[in-house]
Parts: structure tokens; sequence; C-alpha cells
């Protein structure tokens, strides 16, 4: 039996930034991880000289100013660095009716992309935008930590009343109420519901206006920037920090259960039967895979039978890495991040929209020489993947991936007949290899909920036992769940006395 002051259940990046933020503070943590490497979502796999990106290579989070660079901030915690390339186009949107807009790291150019499409709604087109920018700049003035410590709600409050009260004034609200204060035309609309699915996987009436503020605002402040190497090495340099620091990470280590003694977590067992114990536990998992999994001995809290009624699972990805001859591109090489929709009612679909990476663009260094990375991947559900033959298996997956490339072709004219390399990956993969309950990217409203009201943070009915990442607050996305892990970091040490 071994003893530490807290035990972090998987090594995603909402668990490795509670880690090191822990660690860094001089707590000992040990991180048991499943994998055998750190990221989850954020990992990577090798193949034939490619390295790719398990999940979007779109990184939030790594700006050089203000408090939202939260991946900046972590990394920096614990004494590493991580060389990242600055993208001018966060995403390049192919549309239906022939609406091609790019989503350029100049404010000023993206408006007047919109302009071009809808004069007449140039006036409302400002004034959506311009009250996501009061979002984000009341989080860019104030430290961003655990909304459930009083004393660091009275001191943050004290020192930014007003944008205490800005924040407010939005946690209750969701796009769709502010958008149409503006803006009128449905196509515009349809364009801000798109705006939010790239990212939320849901349309703007279900997506938080502050998550909303923060992302439409910081891709033109702090920018995306793409970490050299790829986005494994992010996990990468976390656990290297954490290890600096004397935090452990042990991987091959499969929780099953979650130690409950007495009405509070005490410690986890692993698959091989060895148990570990420490003050606080810590659980990476969702919140499914957590109350219904590893604690399904035990009696599920009335606060977590509320929270399945507000949420549901949102679909998993179909997702093609795919290697290409460079001579693809020719001398013009695209932007890195597509998205393509024929129809505006395949939106939420199943393989209706696909989402499209080319990193190799940024980091030529991700392919052999003379070849290219493109990742390309479409919602799909776990149910269109089961109950079927391994022949059946493997025929709807060439079926599938067929026509993906063929949609593609639209954007890059020619690839199929480039291809050097693919390999597919459903739902089912995901759930294998990530751990998480049908493969969900996540938890997604059930319903119309008020903003960010109905979503948990980090402290959960059982004394002692925590939750991070994405079905806490502030919810999906790198740097959300890198807040998540910074709030629960700061909650642990001022529970263990630290503050």
């Amino acid at each position: 039996m071994r003893h530490y002051d807290v035990i972090v259940i998987g090594a995603g990046i909402g668990g490795l930034v509670t880690a090191t933020q822990l660690a860094a503070k001089g707590i000992k943590v040990l991180v048991l991880e499943r994998y055998v490497i750190p990221g989850g979502s954020a990992g990577y796999f090798e193949r034939n000289g490619y390295r790719f990106d398990v999940g979007a290579s779109m990184i939030f989070g790594f700006g050089k100013k203000g408090t939202t660079n939260l991946l900046t901030r972590a990394l920096e915690a614990v004494g590493v660095e991580l060389e990242t390339i600055p993208d001018p186009v966060q995403i390049y949107y192919h549309l239906p009716n022939g609406l091609e807009i790019k989503v350029h790291r100049d404010y000023e150019k993206f408006l007047e992309e919109l302009y071009r499409y809808f004069p007449e709604e140039k006036e409302g087109i400002k004034g959506f935008y311009d009250e996501c920018w009061q979002v984000f700049n009341a989080l860019n003035s104030i430290e961003l930590l655990s909304l459930e410590e009083i004393r660091y709600l009275i001191r943050v409050f004290f020192q930014n009343p007003g944008a205490c009260l800005r924040l407010l004034k939005y946690l209750p609200l969701n796009v769709g109420d502010v958008a149409r204060k503006y803006i009128k035309n449905p196509e515009l609309l349809k364009f801000i519901d798109i705006e939010c699915y790239c990212w939320s996987t849901v349309p703007a009436d279900l997506t938080p206006m502050i998550n909303a503020g923060m992302v439409f605002s910081d891709r033109h402040y702090g920018g995306i920037n793409y970490p050299k190497g790829g986005v494994g090495k992010i996990a990468e340099k976390l656990v290297e920090g954490l290890i600096r620091h004397g935090g452990e990470i042990q991987y091959g280590a499969r929780v099953t259960e979650i130690l409950v003694q007495y009405g509070q977590a005490v410690g986890v067992k692993l698959a091989n039967g060895k148990e570990y114990y420490a003050e606080r536990i810590v659980s990476n998992a969702t919140r499914w895979d957590t109350f219904d999994g590893l604690l399904k001995k035990h009696k599920k809290p009335r606060r977590e039978r509320q929270w399945q009624k507000n949420y549901r699972q949102s679909p998993s990805f179909l997702s093609l890495h795919l290697g290409v001859n460079g001579e693809l591109f020719g001398a013009n090489k695209p932007e890195c991040h597509h998205i393509l929709l024929e129809n505006w009612e395949n939106m939420e679909g199943e393989q209706g929209t696909i989402f499209v990476s080319v990193p190799t663009v940024l980091d030529p260094s991700l392919a052999p020489e003379g070849y290219h990375i493109i990742h390309t991947f479409t919602p799909s559900s776990i149910e269109y993947w089961q109950g079927l033959s391994r022949k059946q298996y493997e025929y709807r997956k060439e079926e599938a991936a067929g026509r993906i490339i063929e949609r593609l072709e639209a954007i890059f004219p020619g690839l199929d007949s480039h291809l050097d390399y693919m390999e597919v990956g459903t739902p089912l993969t995901h759930r294998r290899f990530l751990g998480r309950i049908n493969g969900t990217y996540g938890p997604i409203p059930a319903r119309r909920l008020p903003g960010l009201l109905a979503m948990p943070f980090n402290r959960t009915s059982i004394k002692n036992l925590y939750c991070v990442g994405d079905s806490t607050f502030p919810g999906q996305g790198l740097n959300a769940v890198a807040f998540s892990g910074f709030s629960c970091a700061h909650r642990i040490a001022v529970d263990l006395g630290y503050y």
C-alpha cells in the first residue's frame, strides 16, 4: 500500500494540469493512466513516418499575454517550455450556398469577410462579436482559479468588481440569446450556429455565452498556436514538469474502483489488484465513467442523477488519418483548419459536418519529406458501428472513408489519387483507446439550459473526491479543461491547507 496526498485518475490535459499545479506546490501526487502514453484525446500515434494528432489540431491557450493563456501558464508553472507556431487563420469555412469564410487571426479582416456576404448585417455582426469581446475582456482581467473558493471570489471581486459583474450577467446566457439581439438574417444565424458547433458540438442556442466569449475572442487575441512536434507534446511536457517537481505517473495502470470508506474517497484499486491511498482523489474520467463505473458499488448521489438529466453524451467521431503526397497542394499550401458542410440540415447529423486539420502546413516535421498529414473527422454515434460482424465492420469503415474522401475532393481536388497512407478510427476505437464511455467527445446539454449555471465545479457529493475535465465547469476544449485543472488544483490545495 502506497499513500499520497493526491491521486489523479487519468493523464488527460485536465488531470495533468491538476497534477502539475499541485506538484509545483510541493504536494505529493500520483497520476494513474490506463494507456501507454499521456494526453488522452490530446495524444498522438506514429505510423509509417507520420506523427498523427489523436484529436483536433486547433489549440487555444498558448498566447503570450493576459490570463486566458492557460496552457502557457500550466507549462511555466513546472518549468518547461514548448515552442509554438502561430496560425494566421483559425478556420476556413466551406458552407452551403457558396458561403466561403476565413476566420483570420486579424479581427478586422475576419469582420470584413462577413460584411462581404452580409452587408445589410454589418452593424449586427459588429455588435454581436463586440459583445463576445466584453465577456473575454472580463475573463482576461482576472486570475482564473476555483469558483468554489470563497476567499478567491472575494479577492477577485474587490480587485475588479466590474469584470465580475459582467461575467455574472453572462453566466446564465447562451449564444443564441445574444446573437438574435443583433442579427436577423437566417443564414448568418446558421453561421453563428456552426461557429459554436465546431468546438461545442451543439448549436448557438445550447452553447454558453461565457465559452463563446473566450473562443470567439481569444482566436484574435492570443491566437491559435500549434505546438511544434504535435499536440501530443503538450502532455509530454506536462509529464516532464510533473516528474521534475517530485510527482509520479504510472502507465498501464487501469483504475477499476474508487475506494470509499465511511462516505469518503480514500484510494483506488487497479485492474491488477493493487491499491493506492491518498488524502484526495481526482477523476479525470467523464462523470458517467466515474459514477457509473468506478463507483458502481455506491448509490449515485442526487446531484449526479440531476446532472445526467441535464446533460447527455455527445456523439463520438469517425476519424481519418491520412498521409498524402505533397504534390496534392502544389506550391499553394492550404489553410490548416477547414470545416465542410454542404447542407445546413445535416450539421448535427450522422457524419454531417466534416472537420479537417492539415498540421503539416505549420509543422512539416510531422510527416516524411514531401508529404503532408490530413486529419479529418466527422461526428458519428457508437450505435452506427455496433452489432456488426468483423467483416461488416471493416466494410462499413471502408465505405464511410470513401464517402468522406469523395466529399473532401471539393476542398482538395485529386485527394484520392494522392493518398499514401490511411488509418480509420470509429467510436469503438475512441472508446477502446481513450477509455471514454461510448467514445463520447463529452457532455452536451440534453435540453436548453441557463448557460453554464448547470455545469458542476470540481468537488463532488462524495467527500474528498473531485472531478476534472470536460464534465466540469467550463466544459469542452483543451483550454477549458486546463481551466478545470487550475480550478481543481486550487480547490484541493486550499482543502489541504496550502493556502
